[in-house]
């Protein structure tokens, strides 16, 4: 006969298992999605181009050889294929600064949010997350419309003699940083401000009362205790930068191409879904070694500070 041991236990197993049985179908179509489509461009990938787009199923890795080499037309030779290193550099760099500029900007804006009253908070918190409300394509023009030459920058700059003809800033990397800047600064500083907002504010107190300066009770109180919350805006920001789309397109003018609309390009005039691919999956690579880096750092934080 059964012990209550070991009729509870096999209850709890039955539970397991009709909990896993409910959950499976869920589970199998968020696999699917997740998986499926990945799946199909990692396959793309290592297959011949077709003459008219699609791919023909015939094994080729010419894909992967050229993300970062291409063959002469004449000799069939290697050499490093500039354009698309030019590309990867300016999309990284890009990336980078943005989130450079984001923290400079979007740190010292939660700081302020997170030292309001409760009230006051809520309406700060209220104005900084209305630009969600807009429409990521309306923010990026109307962007354009303040850096265009007849725009609001040039016009006042013109009026005020500091300049005589308007200074050249849409099409440009500086363009697509200023739209980006502004469409992801707001990625930056919630996670801050929910970092911030738990911050024991008499340690800050006590710093001072040691006689220490803003700067070192900002580096060594504030930021290591706001660190996590700093580490996540940086990677909410440096993943959508690195592949953004629409701001570089509308900003930049087709001049200054980043990794998307090189991928773009690629299934779409270029014809060569494989390329395509291929760039799509070195993408994410590159952003799976941001994130391993973050969460890295991150861990050896917490292992100091514990």
């Amino acid at each position: 006969m059964a012990t209550a041991e070991e009729v509870a236990k096999a209850a709890e197993r039955r539970d397991v298992r009709d909990r896993w049985l409910l959950s499976a179908p869920a589970l199998l179509v968020i696999f699917l999605a997740a998986t499926g489509p990945l799946l199909i461009v990692l396959i793309y990938s290592f297959l011949t181009p077709g003459p008219y787009g699609d791919v023909k199923w015939q094994f080729s890795p010419d894909a992967w050889l050229s993300v970062f080499m291409e063959r002469d037309i004449f000799d069939d030779t290697l050499s490093l294929a500039a354009a698309h290193v030019t590309i990867f550099w300016r999309s990284i760099k890009l990336a980078v600064v943005t989130t450079i500029a984001t923290l400079a900007l979007g740190f010292p804006t939660a700081y302020f949010m997170a030292t309001r009253s409760e009230k006051t908070r809520d309406l700060w918190l209220f104005l900084i997350t209305i630009p969600f409300w807009t429409n990521l394509l309306i923010r990026t023009f109307a962007v354009l419309q303040i850096i265009r030459n007849e725009g609001i920058i040039n016009t006042i700059l013109i009026k005020l003699g500091i300049v005589s003809a308007p200074v050249q800033i849409l099409y440009t990397d500086t363009a697509i940083l200023i739209g980006m800047a502004y469409v992801y600064l707001p990625l930056m500083v919630l996670p801050i401000y929910a970092s911030m907002e738990k911050l024991d504010f008499r340690l800050v107190e006590a710093g001072y009362d040691l006689y220490a300066t803003r700067f070192k009770v900002l580096r060594k109180i504030i930021f290591p205790l706001v660190k996590p919350g700093v580490i996540a805006g940086s990677i909410l920001v440096f993943i959508p930068a690195l592949g953004a789309y629409v701001t570089p397109s509308v900003l930049g003018g087709g001049k200054n191409m980043m990794l998307s609309n090189l991928i773009e390009l690629q299934f779409g005039q270029g014809r060569n879904w494989p390329l395509g691919s291929a760039l799509s999956i070195t993408v994410m690579i590159i952003v799976m070694v941001a994130l391993l880096a973050y969460v890295r750092n991150a861990g050896k934080s917490g292992v100091r500070h514990g």
